[in-house]
């Protein structure tokens, strides 16, 4: 299944067709609590400043409170993938901006989501987070990944706990769709 899901990612659009992405898939129970360990330190953080009022996620108490039963459990996924990119096959055209750069990821997130579809078209979930990220020097070194190769993202992935919603909440398309000016309605 794994594999079937990788060939489905690596065909995602990808500046430069440089193909840059590459994954760790971590089965190994020692390694997967670890990866745990240093999630649950942002994860808990996001949390309560979540609780505090400080950060808005516009998302109902149930799928907060369904977030952090994922963190508390996340090593008990049957495999948590992390999504490696080569940094020389990266191409960010937007480093000059004076704000973050986001252009990269461009060749990343779209091999990522992929992959992501393709587990569910075979009824696999998955969960791709970043906080992750905060740690990793030290899951590059738990994982053997090489310089050069950064960590872009984690996916826990196994077999879901309930079907899969039919239909999801998300923002109406008019008021995130605009016609010729930002702002403008569709």
């Amino acid at each position: 299944m794994l594999l079937t899901a990788f060939d489905a990612a690596r065909f995602a659009p990808q500046g430069g067709n440089r193909q840059p992405v590459r994954w760790v898939v971590v089965t190994d129970a020692a390694m997967k609590r670890q990866l745990k360990e240093w999630y649950l330190e942002p994860w808990k953080a996001y949390l309560g400043a979540v609780g505090a009022g400080d950060i808005a996620v516009g998302a109902l108490p149930k799928v907060v409170a369904d977030a952090d039963h994922f963190a508390e459990h996340l090593d008990e996924a049957p495999a948590i993938v992390v999504c490696c990119a080569q940094l020389d096959g990266l191409h960010p055209t937007d480093t000059e901006l004076g704000r973050l750069s986001v252009v990269g990821g461009a060749s990343i997130y779209p091999t990522a989501q992929n992959f992501c579809l393709a587990l569910r078209s075979h009824g696999v979930a998955s969960a791709i987070t970043t906080l992750l990220c905060h740690y990793e020097p030290q899951v590059k070194e738990l994982l053997g990944i090489p310089d050069g190769v950064i960590t872009a993202a984690h996916i826990a992935v196994g077999y879901p706990a309930e079907p899969f919603p039919t239909r999801l909440s998300r923002i109406p398309v008019e008021e995130i769709a605009f016609s010729n000016a930002y702002g403008n309605p569709l």
